[in-house]
């Protein structure tokens, strides 16, 4: 394929190409059956690499392990050859794990858990694909029909899920899947450094509730992990399985393919560029994914592609949200060849498995170097020449990473974050535990040293009750339905049609103040929708379809204050201080943009309700001599702590495994308590992820590369490569670049 007219244009500022290289073969395990042998060499798989065999080798022999290879390096072979031979064949229980299950059937079986529905369903479809005829295999989530759930219950061997089901429907009817638990020999988690932040708090909990209800039936699993490489491998798995480690195999022995990997400066903006190199590359017959990090713009820049490609019918867009026969659709029409471009969040990023991806495109850094790669992973993953481009944003990270390639060429992906004893995650985990089986003491195998102290505390609420220092729920309602995985609250928010009372999509209901208010304008699968009411309380949203020409934005305002310090230090002069604060936020209002020039029309006013949670946050004040020295009005040393905030948010993901979503910041002229200017910056899920403590730590070189970012940047007032942030609750009002600088620089020297 020819790459030219894509490397040979003046956006493209650095490149990195890695040559092909050769793989190093192992012979298929003793102990791994002639007849799968067999069914894998009809499917073309003729000999492991040895990395896997080395992975499989340690899973046979029952130790808890973790797979953490690049992207197309056969890690499905590695975890999927223990798991043949145990649940196709009468196989002996391996030494070391114990007795055999008490409630095992004719044959053992096994679990395997991914993030998304996608991942699941292309596990299924290659497991079939390479399954021996005695080999039962069926999905369990939200789609599944009930023949298909009772076939997984009662008869597969193999079942793919996701972490929901396993929360919501496995667990809490632990008694109807006790023959399939009790037989449990190894539970696959798939993709597992998605498992970070307050998401994977909650599912470390899920894997030791199940393991937990496995040993109530007499089984005791072997944990396989499957992750893109990752530094701290071993303590992060054991931290998400309950372990104190696992062990790891993190050196591929497979072959590669030729990748060239080149960063891209807009020459008009993010979108358009996209859009015209989707375009361009599909007409080129190079099956191309733009990885783009919202819905509605991955909606906007399949539009946009469509209207410029040769074949606008091969272009299309795929996100959460879309229904599941939407998806389904969207991912034959992938595979098949049907579809050229792709414009796609992140809901690809761990999907399907699409051998004919020759190129691929990163509309944005996605705010962390492990995602990145992974994007990039899924080009060229059959060994043909491969593509990468990673467009920048218009924010002072981009523009940092820009300036510093190699940054992104060599630096060691980041450190995995999980904070699995958070008590605010830990706390009704332990409540669905309870209604699971009763809790004890002896449960601190499973949740940690503050299992017995959050049991009291929730008997003393009424959450649970305690008879004798054994803690039962005793509700009528399900705890498992107050959890909600992958946010903070409770169920998602339906986007409904309101004409027909169709269901056009789906929204966390974290996020529906912001994207379904009343007024705000909706994008779904290149289509517009006019939001006419939100129900929080029935969790509806009413859409009716509009061709208005703009889209909208919206405001928030944010309250902050200090409840507890947990640390403090002095870093170039400057006291920084690490601790616990309560947060209110509250959305305003919105502004209404020319959809071609993002211009603002008008600005709304709306009456949502305010929203508090207590997190972590790192955050320093403007000493009274400095304000003294400086002599500004609290008008302009409130705009130079502002854009010092911008600027120091979209800076931390260089520094800390997070993107500028995980995070936010609240910055004040004069703040209520301390009495001083202050700029905060605060984990953006209650009880803290871990990303304020992760910039404490690293506050030092964080500050440093934001002044750079503030002197460096070209612009004359500030830009979105600096401090102009597209979070900013207010529409970036009262921002000071210049002062920020000089401001910044005063601290880092006189503190």
């Amino acid at each position: 394929m020819d790459w030219g007219w894509v490397l040979d244009s003046d956006e493209v500022v650095a490149t990195r190409r890695r040559e092909a290289s050769d793989g190093l073969r192992a012979a298929w395990p003793e102990w791994f059956p002639a007849d799968c042998i067999d069914t894998l060499q009809v499917a073309g798989i003729h000999q492991p690499w040895q990395h896997q065999v080395d992975f499989a080798e340690s899973a046979h022999a029952g130790v808890h392990a973790a797979i953490s290879t690049p992207t197309g390096s056969g890690k499905s072979l590695a975890y999927l050859m223990p798991v043949l031979a145990a649940t196709t064949a009468e196989a002996a229980w391996p030494s070391g794990l114990g007795v055999r299950p008490r409630f095992t059937r004719s044959r053992p079986t096994a679990l395997y858990i991914a993030p998304t529905k996608a991942l699941a369903h292309d596990q299924l479809r290659a497991a079939v694909g390479i399954a021996p005829g005695n080999w039962r295999v069926g999905a369990l989530d939200g789609d599944s029909d009930v023949a298909e759930r009772r076939f997984a219950r009662e008869h597969a061997s193999f079942v793919l899920t996701n972490p929901d089901m396993l929360h919501f429907s496995v667990l809490p009817n632990h008694q109807r899947w006790s023959s399939f638990l009790g037989g449990l020999r190894y539970v696959i988690i798939d993709e597992a450094h998605r498992y970070h932040g307050m998401f994977g708090a909650h599912v470390a909990n899920v894997i030791r509730r199940l393991r937990r209800v496995c040993e109530l039936y007499g089984a005791s699993p072997t944990m396989l992990l499957s992750s893109a490489t990752a530094p701290n491998a071993a303590e992060f798995g054991g931290a998400l399985i309950g372990e104190p480690a696992v062990e790891v195999v993190d050196v591929s022995k497979a072959p590669v393919g030729p990748r060239t990997v080149a960063l891209w400066q807009p020459a008009l903006s993010l979108r358009r560029d996209t859009s015209r190199l989707l375009a361009g590359l599909s007409d080129d017959g190079a099956q191309t994914l733009a990885f783009v990090a919202s819905r509605a713009g991955a909606e906007l820049v399949s539009v946009g592609a469509q209207e410029v490609a040769t074949d606008p019918a091969r272009i299309a867009s795929y996100r959460g949200g879309y229904l599941a026969m939407e998806r389904r659709a969207l991912e034959a029409a992938l595979q098949s060849g049907e579809l050229g471009g792709l414009a796609t969040t992140n809901a690809l990023e761990l999907g399907i498995d699409v051998s004919g991806i020759a190129a691929v495109l990163v509309s944005g850094y996605p705010g962390r170097l492990s995602a990145f790669w992974q994007q990039a992973g899924r080009a060229g993953r059959t060994g043909q020449e491969a593509l990468v481009v990673l467009l920048a944003r218009e924010n002072p990270l981009d523009a940092y990473l820009l300036e510093h390639p190699e940054l992104i060429f060599d630096a060691p992906v980041e450190h995995l974050v999980l904070h699995p004893g958070n008590p605010h995650v830990l706390g009704p985990h332990l409540a669905a535990a309870a209604q699971e089986h009763p809790l004890t003491a002896a449960d601190q195998r499973w949740f940690g040293r503050d299992t017995v102290a959050l049991a009291g505390e929730l008997a003393r609420q009424g959450v649970l009750r305690d008879r004798g220092e054994r803690w039962f729920w005793t509700r009528a309602d399900r705890a498992v339905d107050h959890i909600d995985l992958r946010a903070a609250g409770a169920r998602p928010v339906e986007i409904i049609e309101q004409e027909t009372g169709r269901v056009v999509g789906i929204i966390d209901r974290e996020a529906a103040d912001r994207t379904v208010h009343p007024g705000a304008v909706y994008l779904h699968q290149a289509e517009t929708w006019l939001v006419t009411s939100l129900d929080m309380d029935d969790g509806h949203a009413f859409v009716s379809r509009t061709s208005e020409p703009f889209y909208t934005t919206p405001q928030s305002s944010f309250e902050i204050d200090r409840l507890t310090v947990k640390r403090r230090r002095v870093v170039s002069g400057l006291e920084v201080t690490l601790g616990q604060v309560r947060l209110t936020s509250q959305v305003t209002g919105y502004l209404r943009r020319d959809e071609v020039t993002h211009d603002v029309l008008d600005a709304t006013m709306v009456d949502m309700p305010a929203h508090r949670m207590m997190t972590d946050a790192v955050w320093w004040s403007v000493p009274q001599a400095l304000q003294r020295t400086l002599d500004w009005a609290p008008l302009e040393m409130g705009a130079a702590a502002h854009a010092m905030e911008h600027t120091a948010i979209g800076l931390l993901p260089a520094f800390a495994p997070c993107d500028r979503w995980d995070i936010g910041g609240v910055s004040t002229p004069i703040h209520m308590e301390t009495g001083l200017p202050t700029i905060f910056i605060h984990d953006g899920l209650p009880g803290g992820s871990g990303f304020a403590a992760q910039a404490f730590e690293v506050a030092g070189q964080w500050l440093g590369a934001t002044l750079e970012r503030l002197e460096g940047c070209e612009c004359a007032d500030g830009c979105p490569a600096c401090v102009v942030s597209p979070k900013c609750g207010n529409a970036n009002q009262v921002l000071d670049k210049r002062r920020a600088a000089v401001l910044l620089r005063a601290l880092l020297r006189d503190g």
